[in-house]
């Protein structure tokens, strides 16, 4: 088990590359995290929910993600309450308060239930499980479902986990371990130090410290690494600085207050000529040659917020200087005319009608009313836009509201099964379009030529079509942090059978 003495400490990744190594030594490793909350979630094969960060790790693993390594997934939506998945199915929404007075014991279920499944379909494989935040948060101790009373559970092996960019390490590793249970102690086989920068025999001395006073050994240093991997949170995403700035595109990406699955733009991040710049609201939209409104888990409040900030007006007058808008998701129900919410399952805006009708962006002829289903599939249909020889348009569905075009016209599909998206020309070139798939941008083919409308406006030369799927460049990325994590980590009392 993979822990942190706080919330991102790197728990993720460094599971991830546990499970990398293990598949290069030919053992089958079974990615699980008990509970996690996050809204950057990924649909498996049966159309069930979990989070991204263990779709990852079961790449990392050689596996197909299933929603049994993730069996609770809290989807947080204001107000101190979260939508509550088990075993990728929504099973209702809680409050913060009364969570573990009301959802501790079906969590637990839910949480033996995937173990149970995981290990029938995978026999013979080494569970790789991760923590979540601090698993000595003392208030919530008892009630913890997925940090150490998993660990006593199973007897698994802890690597603790401690982020040195942050400062403090000393105090956060010997504070977690002075707050361990005397029964959870012997748990601990290991101290990792994250994150860090320069040469390693500078922290020679710090490491000889911190064994001398714990009485456990520093497994390993790992460095600072610069490859851009998904983040867990939105925390890590406030935090990704600036880069490329020779790029010859600039994508402007709304980072609204709700934003959700934001690895959707992972694969642009990793376009050397393009540099995204993320923009709050109450920010200059600036001239952009394109603006992507992403997911949202509460569209309408963040339709709010996009208008109360002004951005709105922005993103008309970027239109009609001839400038491309991309709404995935939620941002493509914010480019509608009207949005219906009769159960009130989106919550209210101010001011909004009693009928649960509220006004979209109105920049596309969109109708979308909001229903108890959720779509959640794995899709691929051959695309109709951007014009060209054929291409399938790929992803996965994870909404709730169905959309419809009111003018069938002007606002045209963007693939062959309906409702998955519309586009719509404008003056002076201005396109707007959006979809309803997450993971659009990960086929390189359909990524590109949606990069050479952009190029054709600025007169840039095309870029080559004939690009692989972002799978491919994560896979790569995910052999070398598997590679670092050998170099610099001593695997052995981990992973040494009892």
């Amino acid at each position: 088990m993979v822990l942190g003495t706080s919330s991102g400490a790197g728990k993720s990744l460094m599971a991830a590359a546990l499970c990398r190594v293990l598949r290069r030594r030919g053992e089958t490793p079974l990615p699980f995290k008990g509970q996690n909350m996050s809204l950057n979630a990924w649909v498996d094969g049966s159309g069930g929910e979990m989070a991204y960060s263990q779709a990852l790790q079961a790449w990392a693993a050689g596996l197909q993600p299933e929603v049994a390594m993730n069996p609770v997934l809290l989807k947080p939506q204001g107000d101190s309450t979260s939508e509550v998945i088990h075993l990728g199915r929504s099973v209702g929404v809680c409050r913060a308060e009364h969570y573990y007075r009301d959802w501790f014991r079906p969590g637990w279920a839910a949480i033996r239930q995937g173990l149970g499944e995981l290990q029938t379909r995978h026999p013979g494989g080494r569970l790789v499980l991760e923590g979540a935040g601090s698993p000595v948060e003392v208030n919530l101790q008892s009630r913890d479902l997925t940090n150490l009373r998993l660990a006593q559970f199973l007897r698994a092996r802890c690597l603790l986990v401690a982020d040195i960019e942050r400062g403090g390490v000393f105090a956060q590793i010997v504070g977690t371990l002075a707050l361990l249970r005397p029964v959870e102690r012997p748990l601990i086989r290991g101290i990792l130090i994250n994150r860090f920068r320069g040469r390693r025999e500078l922290f020679d001395e710090g490491r000889s410290w911190l064994e001398r006073h714990t009485g456990l050994p520093v497994l390993g240093v790992m460095p600072w690494l610069d490859e851009l991997f998904p983040p867990e949170d939105s925390l890590d995403l406030l935090e990704r600085k600036a880069r490329k700035p020779d790029a010859e595109l600039e994508i402007a990406v709304l980072r609204l207050p709700s934003i959700s699955n934001f690895s959707d733009l992972d694969p642009l991040e990793a376009e050397p000529s393009v540099r995204l710049r993320w923009v709050r609201p109450g920010e200059p939209l600036g001239s952009p040659d394109a603006v992507i409104i992403p997911g949202s888990k509460q569209t309408l409040r963040d339709l709010q917020a996009l208008r109360a900030s002004g951005l709105g007006e922005e993103l008309r007058r970027h239109l009609a200087g001839g400038g491309h808008l991309f709404g995935l998701c939620g941002g493509l129900q914010m480019l509608g005319q009207s949005l219906l919410d009769p159960h009130g399952l989106e919550g209210a805006l101010e001011g909004g009608g009693a009928s649960g009708e509220h006004a979209g962006l109105g920049l596309l002829p969109l109708l979308t009313h909001y229903g108890h289903d959720k779509a959640t599939e794995q899709v691929s249909a051959p695309a109709l836009w951007p014009p060209g020889s054929s291409l399938a348009l790929e992803g996965f569905e994870l909404h709730r509201g169905r959309s419809t075009c009111l003018e069938p016209q002007q606002c045209l599909p963007i693939a062959q099964r309906p409702g998955l998206g519309w586009w719509m020309a404008g003056p002076q070139g201005a396109v707007v379009a959006g979809t309803y798939l997450h993971g659009v941008f990960d086929s390189g083919p359909w990524r590109r030529r949606w990069l050479n409308q952009l190029r054709h406006r600025r007169s840039l030369n095309p870029l080559g079509e004939q690009q692989p799927h972002h799978g491919q460049q994560r896979e790569a990325l995910l052999d070398r942090l598997a590679e670092a994590f050998e170099a610099h980590v001593n695997l052995t009392p981990l992973l040494e059978r009892p």
